[in-house]
Order: C-alpha cells, then structure tokens, then sequence
C-alpha cells in the first residue's frame, strides 16, 4: 500500500475494484482545513474519466501494468488474435477489449496493456495514426470546393471516414485512430 504523496501522472491503481489511470493531479494545502489531492482517474477498461478527491496521507493501491508489443494477425468470430514478436505467443481478445477496432489492419503492430501481476490483458492501443487505402467513394463534383466540404469514403478496412472532395478511390490517405478523421493524402 502506497499513499497519496506517490500519486503521479500514468499511476494506475485500483480504485473501488477498477483499475484506473492518474490523467491529473493537484496537491492543495488550503489555509484552513487539511491537505488533499485533487485528481481526475481514466478508467483502464472502459476510458471513463472521473474527478476525486483523496484526503493527504490516503492509502491507495497501486496496480503495475506492463505494456507490450503485439502483432494483428487475424479476426475471428467474436475476437482478435494477437501475436507477441519475441516469444510468438498467441492471445486471443474480444472486441470489447479494442476501442475503434475498425481501424486494425493485418500485420499491424499495437500496445496491449496487461496487468502484470495476474498477467492479465486489459486494453489495446492502437498506433494514433495508420495509413489506408479508400475503397470506395463518391466522385466529387467541380467547382464544389468553395468551403472545407467532406464527403463519406470506405477504407481497406471496412472504416467509412470523412475526406475532402479531391480524394478518389485508390488513394492513400493518413487517419487519426483516436477519433477517426482524415488527416492527409499520403505521398508515393
């Protein structure tokens, strides 16, 4: 058990049986009254941050998580298969456990964060941006460029983003996994 004067950002600790992330945090020492922490804890699983308040010297839990390079291989059923480079082990995750899984791409290389004492898998991150390849999209129409318009196109992938009109089936173009936007045609 641990205390408060250890809270730091990226601590990941177990607060009332879920393990959640330090995002920020502020020691305060008002004139009057005790010391606190003020903190805002990203939950690991589900990506919800709440704000709380821990008086000084609170104990806290501290949970150690190890994050580990792992290989896509394949989806399969109600899950995905993932290969770690070194040892060629296989793990198999559902979905629920990929935020914005419809950005994984074959071969792909990903963080998956892993409880190391229970060597446990909690969560994979994907790389922030990846490179695909548009499918499908409209034609966009000339002289149709006088504001910043977008327009619906499906990736390699099965994604469907927003691109500007220039964008035409074949091209390469760079996307934002974190929210899904189009950030750039790629230059060959």
């Amino acid at each position: 058990m641990a205390t408060t004067a250890e809270i730091k950002n990226g601590l990941c600790i177990n607060f009332n049986g879920k393990i959640v992330s330090v995002v920020e945090f502020q020691h305060v020492k008002p004139g009057k009254g005790p010391a606190f922490v003020r903190t805002k804890l990203k939950n690991i699983e589900t990506g919800k941050v709440i704000d709380n308040t821990f008086s000084a010297g609170h104990k806290i839990d501290i949970v150690r998580v190890e994050r580990r390079q792992y290989q896509f291989l394949y989806e399969e059923g109600e899950g995905y298969h993932f290969m770690n480079t070194d040892s060629y082990e296989q793990i198999f995750l559902p979905k629920s456990a990929i935020d914005k899984s419809e950005f994984l791409q074959e071969g792909m290389m990903v963080e998956i964060l892993f409880h190391a004492d229970e060597e446990r898998p909690l969560v994979v991150d994907l790389p922030i941006h990846i490179e695909a390849e548009i499918t499908y999209t409209e034609p966009g129409v000339k002289g149709d460029t006088a504001t910043n318009t977008l327009k619906p196109a499906t990736i390699d992938t099965g994604a469907e983003v927003r691109v500007p009109l220039f964008c035409e089936i074949g091209d390469k173009i760079k996307i934002d996994t974190r929210t899904g936007d189009y950030m750039e045609r790629v230059k060959e």
